[in-house]
């Protein structure tokens, strides 16, 4: 089904704000449906399910969608702006500078772009060909790639000025999986669960089998135990400090953990990798009674008189990524926090270096692909203005703020109540513990069936008359659901040159007099 048809309004407005749908179909954290009143009456609607649906069509169209550019309607921007890194962080930059005008440069040390999209994640969450195709559209929209560069190392960030580059945005991630800092961690078979990935994505890693022990709560614990399945484990232990309840991986990656026969064990800190002739031979755990301080910050607190031992062949650790920056920032003014993360302005990202900006896993610390994506989207913004001299970085940003909706005080009709329960996705029996994705992608039915569960309680019905158009609904907006758009229908409101406008305004006034006229003159009549 082509994105020409019905669905190209809706893959319109969603790549409006979002340069990956397809990607985030498959990965996202899903806020918004958090958010959804729906799930007061029973689960929230499949939003992400949804916008899968209509970048489906797209990705399986003729001719696929490319939104529209600035520069096809004047002249394009002409300064130089360089990303370095090509994640989704630094992508989703380039994506909406691309739309402004501009023809981003992206520097990618790796041979193909992607960054953690492609290196990080497992097929079976998030196939490659997709992330390359949603790619694709930013090679038409003009954006460049450097790939096989590592800045910092093949070139410097002064060498890229004198190349007459006017901005950067730095967006590299957390490639560094970190250490496990126990006794015996420096065993053969011991490795970080990020490095594991890059490995099976790359094609190089080992056969795995026997046990195998991944330690962290969190997705990519998921994601490495899962394929440690795949690639040849008889059996799989995930152990994690938290309790199964606040494990941050979830209750769907939990189900599907299980489904694969995946063993938790939630509660549990790791003290020493036992090893034989220098492989791993073992683990030991102690129990873990808590995992924040009363100021909800990293405290565990354990109880050294339980334990537990697990006897494998191999550990993968999943405990938090850093970043190793190299040489990337050497010589400029660039600060760090204590984890090695960069200090930027919260709302431009503008760093100590005037024409440095950061955004994604290298600001905020570890987060998911939807929020690295809406930092790209800002970081573009902030350059858009500093490479115009005279521009301000602060004047009207999205910071966020907003009230919640608050769903005690919603009254819902008595028909929501009969709506149909939320769509499941099939399941591929064919690719079921295999490399490949195995969940399907929303049938036209069950998307039919899934939006007649919306309550419409977003909907809102704007009085025009007193409508200033302000624009601050589409600032305080989470999400980014309301749009202000010029009406192109009425003869005052078109995109006219301003030698022109009187033209256009005296033939309007003109025809408003008449019709004043002619009422003034129906009035007397009577």
């Amino acid at each position: 089904m082509a994105s020409e048809g019905k669905y190209r309004e809706a893959l319109e407005l969603i790549k409006r704000d979002n340069p990956f749908p397809a990607v985030c179909g498959a990965i996202c954290r899903k806020y918004c449906e958090d958010e959804c009143t729906r799930g007061t009456v029973d689960e929230a609607l499949a939003i992400d399910d949804i916008k899968q649906f209509i970048a489906a069509q797209d990705l399986n169209a003729e001719h696929r969608y490319v939104p529209p550019m600035c520069s096809t309607t004047r002249e394009p921007f002409d300064q130089k702006i360089a990303i370095i890194g090509s994640g989704p962080a630094g992508l989703s930059c380039a994506y909406f500078l691309a739309i402004e005008g501009y023809s981003p440069v992206v520097f990618e040390k790796d041979a193909v772009p992607g960054g953690m999209m492609v290196t990080g994640i497992p097929n079976f969450r998030l196939e490659k060909d997709v992330v390359n195709a949603e790619i694709d559209i930013l090679r038409e929209m003009g954006v460049q790639f450097r790939c096989g560069v590592e800045v910092g190392k093949d070139v410097t960030i002064q060498q890229l000025r004198d190349e007459g580059f006017q901005g950067f945005f730095v967006a590299v991630g957390l490639q560094y999986g970190g250490k496990l800092n126990v006794p015996g961690d420096d065993a053969e078979n011991v490795m970080a669960g990020v490095d594991y990935i890059k490995s099976v994505n790359g094609g190089t890693a080992k056969p795995l089998s026997g046990n195998v022990v991944v330690i962290g709560g969190g997705n990519i614990g998921a994601d490495v135990a899962r394929t440690a399945i795949r690639q040849g484990a008889s059996s799989v232990q995930l152990y994690c400090l938290e309790s199964y309840a606040d494990m941050p991986m979830g209750e769907e990656d939990q189900e599907l953990c299980k489904a694969d026969g995946v063993v938790i064990h939630d509660g549990w800190g790791q003290t020493e990798i036992l090893t034989d002739s220098g492989k791993c031979a073992g683990i030991k755990f102690r129990k873990c009674l808590s995992v924040k301080n009363a100021e909800g910050r990293f405290d565990p607190k354990f109880d050294d008189s339980e334990t537990a031992q697990e006897t494998c062949t191999t550990v993968l650790y999943c405990i938090g990524q850093k970043v190793r920056w190299g040489e990337l920032l050497a010589g400029t003014k660039v600060a760090f926090n204590r984890n090695g993360t960069a200090i930027a302005d919260p709302v431009t990202l503008q760093t100590a270096e005037p024409d440095i900006f950061v955004g994604g896993d290298v600001y905020t610390g570890q987060k998911f692909v939807v929020d690295a994506l809406a930092a790209g989207r800002e970081g573009a913004v902030s350059l858009h203005r500093f490479v115009n001299e005279g521009q301000s970085l602060t004047i009207h940003r999205n910071t966020r703020h907003f009230t919640p909706l608050n769903k005690d005080d919603v009254v819902l009709p008595t028909e929501a109540f009969k709506k149909p329960r939320r769509a499941v996705k099939g399941v591929d029996p064919t690719k079921v513990r295999t490399m490949s994705d195995e969940r399907m992608i929303f049938t036209e039915e069950q998307i039919k069936a899934e939006a007649s569960r919306c309550l419409s309680c977003g909907r809102s019905v704007v009085d025009t008359n007193k409508c200033l158009g302000c624009g601050m609904c589409t600032v305080q907006c989470k999400f980014d659901a309301i749009h202000l758009i010029r009406n192109m229908g009425d003869a005052y409101s078109k995109m006219i040159p301003a030698e022109d406008k009187f033209k256009a305004i005296g033939a309007y006034a003109a025809k408003r007099g008449i019709r004043i006229l002619k009422k003034k003159g129906a009035k007397a009549g009577k």
